[in-house]
Formats: structure tokens, C-alpha cells, sequence
């Protein structure tokens, strides 16, 4: 039997023990079903193999190479993966449409006694509740974005709002990426699907009725896209804005950027493509400071000539309203803290 989810609420309240991707690993790397393990029944070369032979020679030989791989793949996890689990075990499983590599893979589970199900329609049906969410649906949250020039420590005041029980949305961490030139992190980005399925399900997880905190952003966090009506409320929602000097702001960032200060010739690498923005002469002045090795004055410059006039760009001629300015005299956690205090007695009042 298989299970069909009309709302994508329906599929982060799900009621099975385990959800599985039996899709090959790339698509699962892609995007994938919220919780999901990867049971691949075909592998990357395994699958393209079957799809070579089933559009250059018979869909008939495709479906007889396709079924002894499946089955031969599945027997494996059957013994490997999956063999600690009792008989009152439910799994659900899901394939890219719903179709025989699910539909195989759940009625082996079925024969041995687990109660398994598969998705109707597969990820495709996932993926469209996703589209619909984030670009069809209205967006039913209010959002007030926290602001502020680069090195206001807007990211770590959100965690700092997130202990005090403020609901918040964190673009950047859903998008693995600190939202500058500079913000690549470990492991790269999600891809924009799996972007969007981790910012739908963290929307679907808060409370209309209460005020989100989320950090000011482009368009873009890294190279992932906010969808459309995200995009739109961020850029009309009410501001709270942080005001710190550039000495505090230059220290905070050396402190929390200093891996990237520390790794020159990506570096140099990154700041390169500014040439065309901000002119050879300010990017060889930049070049001169790491090879002074001075991140202190590196940072400072790159504020006065890049970030902040790129901050001000962006935000002349947008009318949001701004509900509040706090100024920290340094950006401590205990500054940080207080500032966080104050944001959540504001939101109160709202």
C-alpha cells in the first residue's frame, strides 16, 4: 500500500520508524525525504548502465539486468543493515517516482514480516509539496530581519536568541555558508533542492502566530536562492539594527574568520574577481596587507572598501520599517547576551 501526503506537514508528522531512499546515492546526495538513510537498490554506475541499455538496446533486457541488481542489492541490506530490526519494524520506502525499485525493495520487507510502505509518487511528490510551499503557498510567518554591517555579529546573536526561546530562522546555517565573499564553510553547500528542503521544513516547524527572527540577506546565501516570497517579506520585514564601532566590528571578525584570514592563496583567490567591482589598485592594497600578514588591517579595509559601501547599496530606497537600533559597545558574549534580552523584550511587545 502506499502512503500519499497532501500537505508537507503530513510528512514531517509521520508516524513510521524509518524512512528509506532507495534512489541511487547521487540522487539521495542531491536532496532526499527529511530523516531519510540511503538504501541504494541500483548504485550511480549501476543505474546509468540500466538506463544505457534500456533507451540503446531493449527495455526488456534494461528490466531483467534492473530486477537481478535490485534484488541482489536488497538481499545485501536485508543482511547488513537492517537485520537488528524486530518484526513490528515500519518502514517507509521511496523511490524516484514510486516505482519498482520501491515497490521491489518494500514487498521483500513485506515477505519477511515488516509492516512496509512505500511513498505514492516517490520523491517527485515530496518534491512538488516543497515547490508549492516555498513558491506557490503565501509565506504565513512574520519576519523581522536583524541587520547591521558586516562584523555586527548578527549570526551569533541569533544563537543567543534561539537559548532565550526566540523563535528564529537561520538562513545561513540551513544554507552551510556565512553569507559573504568570504563564508565558504567545511563540506560545501547543500544543493539548492536540498537547500529548499531544509528551509521548507524548518519554516513548517515554527509558529505563525509568533515573529521570526532572521539574519538580513541577499538574495542569495553563497550560491542557494531564496525562493521568491521568502525573498520578498525579507526585504519588507521590520528591522532591528546593530550599530558597532569598526574597531569591534574588525576585531570580532578577525576572531571569527580567522581560518580564512590564516589561508592566504585561497584568499587572494577570493578577492581576486573584486578587481572588476572595486579596481586593481584597492585589491592590490588588499594583497599587500596578507602579505604583511596584518588580518587586522586587511579586515578593516575590506569593510571600508567592499562590504560596507555594498551594505549601503543595498539597502537604498527599501522603506522597512526599522523598530529598533542597538548599539553594543563591544560584541562579548555578555554584550551579545544583553542585546538578545532586549530583542526578546521588543518581540514581546509586538
Amino acid at each position: 500500500m502506499a502512503i500519499e501526503f497532501s500537505k508537507l506537514a503530513d510528512v514531517h508528522a509521520h508516524v513510521f520508524d524509518t524512512v528509506i531512499d532507495v534512489r541511487s546515492p547521487a540522487e539521495f546526495a542531491e536532496d532526499h525525504l527529511p530523516g531519510a538513510i540511503s538504501l541504494p537498490v541500483l548504485d550511480n554506475e549501476e543505474r546509468a548502465r540500466v538506463g544505457t541499455i534500456y533507451v540503446q538496446e531493449s527495455p526488456f533486457l534494461a528490466r531483467k539486468l534492473g530486477a537481478a541488481l535490485v534484488f541482489r542489492n536488497a538481499a545485501n541490506h536485508i543482511e547488513h543493515h537492517l537485520s537488528h530490526h524486530e518484526g513490528g519494524w515500519r518502514p517507509l520506502v521511496y523511490c524516484w517516482r514510486g516505482g519498482q525499485r520501491s515497490g521491489s525493495f518494500s514487498w521483500m520487507l513485506q515477505q519477511i514480516g515488516w509492516r512496509a510502505q512505500t511513498v505514492s509518487g516517490g520523491y517527485r511528490s515530496y518534491r512538488r509539496l516543497v515547490k508549492r510551499y516555498l513558491y506557490d503557498d503565501p509565506l504565513l510567518h512574520r519576519l523581522i530581519a536583524l541587520d547591521g554591517y558586516t562584523g555586527t555579529a548578527k549570526t551569533e546573536l541569533l544563537a543567543h536568541l534561539h537559548a532565550r526561546g526566540v523563535q528564529l530562522l537561520d538562513l545561513e546555517g540551513l544554507a552551510n555558508h556565512r553569507g559573504s565573499l568570504l563564508g565558504a564553510q567545511p563540506g560545501g553547500q547543500p544543493s539548492q533542492k536540498g537547500f529548499e528542503s531544509a528551509l521548507a521544513g524548518a519554516l513548517s516547524q515554527l509558529d505563525p502566530a509568533r515573529p521570526v527572527v532572521v539574519e538580513a540577506e541577499s538574495s542569495k546565501v553563497g550560491e542557494r536562492i531564496l525562493p521568491p516570497s521568502l525573498w520578498s517579506a525579507l526585504c519588507s520585514a521590520p528591522r532591528i539594527v546593530l550599530q558597532a564601532s569598526i574597531e569591534a566590528r574588525t576585531d570580532y571578525l578577525v576572531r571569527a574568520y580567522n581560518d580564512i584570514l590564516s589561508d592566504t592563496e585561497p584568499l587572494r583567490a577570493r578577492l581576486e574577481p573584486l578587481r572588476f567591482f572595486r579596481g586593481h589598485a584597492v585589491v592590490d592594497g588588499w594583497n599587500a596587507l596578507i602579505d604583511a600578514q596584518d588580518k587586522s588591517g586587511l579586515t578593516r579595509a575590506l569593510m571600508q572598501q567592499h562590504y560596507d559601501p555594498a551594505y549601503d547599496k543595498s539597502r537604498k530606497g527599501r522603506g522597512a520599517t526599522v523598530l529598533s537600533h542597538l548599539s553594543l559597545a563591544s560584541l562579548s558574549p555578555a554584550d551579545l547576551d544583553q542585546a538578545a534580552a532586549r530583542i526578546e523584550a521588543l518581540l514581546d511587545q509586538l
